[in-house]
C-alpha cells in the first residue's frame, strides 16, 4: 500500500495566476523577439524558472527553446543576458 499524498490545507481558495504569455495574447514565442525574451532571463543569463515566472509548462518550453535559439544566433549573450548592439564595429577600428 502506497503512501498518501499530503495536501496543504489552504490550497482550496487560492487562484493560480494566469500564464503571462498566453494572457497577453502572444501565440508564438519567436526567438527574434529579444525584448520579450529578456524579461525571462536574469542579469547573469539564466532562464527564470516556471515557479517564479508563472508560465504554463507549454509556454515555458517554447520560451526555453526560443532563448536557446537566440543565444546560438548571437541575439542574446550566454553569460550576460541581453547585450544591446547599438553601434556596429567599424573595419580596422580597435576598441
Amino acid at each position: 500500500m502506497g503512501k498518501k499524498k499530503r495536501r496543504s490545507p489552504n490550497t482550496e481558495g487560492i487562484q493560480k495566476r494566469p500564464c503571462a504569455i498566453l494572457h497577453s495574447g502572444i501565440e508564438e514565442v519567436n526567438y527574434k523577439d529579444v525584448e520579450l525574451l529578456k524579461l525571462f532571463v536574469t542579469e547573469k543569463g539564466k532562464i527564470i524558472p516556471r515557479r517564479i515566472s508563472g508560465l504554463s509548462a507549454k509556454s515555458q518550453k517554447k520560451l526555453t527553446a526560443a532563448v536557446k535559439r537566440a543565444r546560438n544566433s548571437a541575439l542574446l549573450s550566454f553569460s550576460e543576458g541581453y547585450v544591446p548592439q547599438d553601434e556596429p564595429m567599424e573595419k580596422g577600428k580597435k576598441s
